[in-house]
């Protein structure tokens, strides 16, 4: 199955769940690291030449639940156990240790809407960032937690370097992008997620998957390695336009991307965001 199509299948599947939505699609490597380790994870970033590699959202808020209410975090994955603790009707900062039922995302993607619908109510063991308090909870009220709203960006460096913010946010990218391909959850593909990193205008676009082809990779299917994105070598910025480049090996075959990107005026922040990326032979959006 291609990307484009992987993604718009995967984004069906997803809404004909709310509460498997954002982690409907978790690998083993995601499951088995938060419960050897139960830590949040942190991305790594290799050689310049190294693969781009992460991990999905280090943090996760409740949502859906009154203000004069709270979670109830259970002994086990199931409303018939016993409530241990509770998490505030908007608390954020939470660890996600392991959530069940566990699909592996190959199979997933050949799972029926009969099939899909059929699955138990996901459940997932969660604790605060004081590791004081831990649950299960319902997964339909969990969401990746990005800090309040938009205050701060994914590429949000010290200094004032706009083409170091503008490097980084592409880097990030590449990240959670790979991170999706494997079957991990990133939050990329949600408005929140790719409002951290495309102009307001071109959200909706990139989340239709309406390219045919995959924006971050430029082709339907991807298999090998990216180098680190850097900033173009002859001519980084010019009249507030950053241009940044990502060298690509594809089935054997290199590529290029070229990422132009500006302030957004309708964000809340002066982080660049990308407006446009070209590839060989067709450019998005």
């Amino acid at each position: 199955m291609s990307g484009g199509r992987t993604v718009a299948r995967q984004s069906a599947l997803c809404a004909r769940r709310p509460d498997l939505n954002e982690e409907c699609v978790v690998t083993l490597k995601n499951r088995m690291a938060g419960m050897i380790a139960g830590l949040a994870l942190a991305a790594s970033a290799g050689a310049a030449v190294a693969e781009i590699d992460g991990y999905g959202p280090d943090n996760w808020r409740v949502v859906g639940v009154a203000r004069d209410d709270v979670l109830n975090a259970r002994m086990g994955p199931d409303s018939r156990y016993p409530v241990i603790e509770s998490f505030r009707h908007d608390e954020g900062g939470l660890e996600q240790i392991t959530c069940v039922p566990f699909i592996p995302p190959a199979h997933f993607l050949r799972m029926s809407e009969a099939e899909l619908d059929a699955l138990p109510p996901r459940w997932c063991l969660m604790r605060d960032r004081t590791l004081a308090r831990a649950g299960w909870v319902n997964a339909g009220y969990l969401e990746p937690d990005y800090g309040p709203a938009d205050a701060e960006s994914v590429a949000s460096i010290p200094g004032d370097d706009p083409v170091a913010a503008a490097e980084e946010l592409v880097r990030a990218l590449y990240e959670m992008r790979s991170n999706e391909y494997r079957g991990m959850t990133t939050g990329l593909y949600t408005p929140a997620g790719a409002r951290r990193f495309f102009h307001a205008d071109l959200v909706d676009r990139f989340l239709s998957g309406a390219a045919g082809a995959d924006p971050v990779y430029g082709a339907q299917d991807f298999e090998g390695h990216c180098e680190a994105p850097r900033r173009h070598p002859d001519q980084p910025m010019l009249r507030g336009m950053i241009t940044v480049i990502v060298d690509c090996t594809n089935f054997g075959q290199r590529q290029r991307a070229e990422y132009n990107l500006r302030v957004d005026p309708v964000a809340p922040d002066s982080t660049p965001r990308i407006f446009r990326i070209s590839h060989d032979g067709w450019e998005f959006p």
